[in-house]
């Protein structure tokens, strides 16, 4: 707990991870959630709730819809997810990573002093999702 706290002080996003199959790990979101807000504020940070493990489905514990209601209460998005079939794991991230986005430009997330969650005078090069890259038969040369 005490590596977390110091990793999401100064962050803007995060997904916010449960186990689909162990209903203990979705009645601790609200816990989480208020454990972030005391150690970021006055800043906000952005979260999407992942339920892992949906190819697991048989063992689940949590259904789709509670974690949609959940999620919906705190305002975040829901997404499923599956590490070991690939499945939504990009998407995950590019959609936490577009919220963001589109709170910067709409300026409810700003650069602030005091605050290394936003900063300025970075500009990426193209970046290609694995999606792109496999579908426009580029290899990766890592």
């Amino acid at each position: 707990r005490s590596i977390t706290r110091a990793y999401y002080r100064n962050s803007v996003g995060g997904l916010l991870l449960f186990d689909i199959t162990n209903r203990r790990s979705f009645q601790n979101v609200h816990e989480w959630l208020e454990e972030t807000k005391v150690r970021v504020q006055p800043y906000q940070i952005v979260f999407v709730l992942v339920g892992h493990k949906c190819d697991l489905d048989t063992q689940r514990q949590v259904t789709r819809h509670e974690a949609e209601k959940l999620a919906a209460a705190y305002g975040m998005k829901y997404i499923e997810t599956s590490a070991r079939d690939a499945i939504n794991v990009e998407k995950a991230f590019t959609d936490l990573t577009r919220d963001i986005y589109e709170l910067v430009k709409r300026g409810e997330i700003s650069i602030q002093e005091g605050w290394e969650g936003v900063k300025s005078g970075f500009v990426p090069n193209v970046v290609h999702s694995s999606e792109e890259v496999v579908k426009s038969d580029r290899r990766c040369l890592c």
